[in-house]
């Protein structure tokens, strides 16, 4: 049984249907019914949609289907501190020459001073009071870093594995603090508290100077040959966290222009940050290993 939609129908046809609506047609009302023509239906153009069915479209209220290099650039711009860091892994064992050059010249410290800098200019005044704000979630995440996971290393070392260097090492990354500089950025990325974020980086490493010893000494043991410079590490997240950090936020307090210039620029450091995160940090690391490897093998 075919039916139509009434906005199809000429009125005409309504008021002819209408009116045997409710009774029993006799033959004589049958017979004395005009005979109404065919009425010609149009059809609306169709217009294929992203997901290739058909739907109707009216004037320019339909939706055009996204072009593939269009997609492709969209999804760069939101994955694109994992395609860097990929991107910066494969380069760095392809050509680990330039990685080797690199970190014989540090460029890994001045990358990380540059990520910094970015992070001080970013920063907005409100969002320390957010930060603040969110004390509880900071407390738990020091708590979590620098007392929970510590205390795990000492069941890790009684796992059988060989080589045992790697449980060794794994127990060890339970003790150690944040990163510098990859927890700051995945944070902004996503749109996180990027304040808060900040604040537990650089109190997590400062209070792992002193923390970080007493968990290896109690649950990996004085055996594992671990000592830390402590003087040296204070030193260096001195000058490669807090320096930047102060000079970005002192610039973009200083100067209203600067502030305006980065608010309106929030994406091109995002990428920027990303950068030198993989370029920098993952090439460096990559490349050097590769070049220790190809050392070994050949002496």
């Amino acid at each position: 049984m075919v039916s139509y939609h009434p906005s199809l129908l000429r009125p005409s046809v309504l008021i002819a249907q209408a009116s045997g609506i409710g009774r029993c047609p006799t033959l004589n009302a049958f017979l004395s019914t005009p005979v109404v023509s065919a009425v010609p239906l149009r059809l609306r153009p169709l217009r294929a949609a992203a997901g290739g069915a058909a739907s109707p479209v009216s004037g320019d209220g339909g939706k055009r289907a996204v072009p593939p290099p269009a997609a492709l650039l969209v999804f760069a711009r939101s994955n694109f501190l994992p395609l860097a860091l990929v991107s910066g892994v494969i380069f760095g064992l392809l050509d680990p020459t330039l990685g080797c050059l690199a970190h014989k010249y540090s460029l890994s410290k001045f990358s990380t001073f540059g990520i910094f800098i970015m992070s001080g200019l970013t920063l907005r005044t409100k969002e320390l009071g957010t930060a603040l704000e969110a004390w509880p979630a900071g407390l738990y995440g020091l708590g979590s870093v620098l007392l929970f996971t510590p205390f795990l290393s000492q069941f890790i070392m009684q796992v059988q594995f060989s080589p045992r260097e790697f449980i060794t090492g794994l127990a060890i990354f339970c003790c150690m603090p944040t990163t510098l500089s990859s927890g700051v950025i995945l944070t902004q990325l996503v749109g996180g508290n990027s304040a808060l974020a900040l604040a537990m980086t650089v109190a997590s490493n400062l209070l792992g100077i002193i923390i970080v010893p007493l968990s290896l000494a109690r649950y990996i043991g004085t055996g594992a040959g671990v000592s830390l410079p402590t003087e040296k590490l204070f030193r260096s997240l001195v000058t490669r966290l807090l320096i930047p950090l102060i000079i970005g936020k002192v610039a973009r307090e200083a100067s209203k222009g600067i502030a305006d210039f980065v608010d309106g620029n929030q994406q091109g450091f995002s990428v920027g940050n990303a950068v030198l995160l993989s370029l920098a940090s993952t090439y460096c690391t990559v490349g050097f290993q590769h070049c220790n490897v190809a050392y070994l093998v050949t002496s």
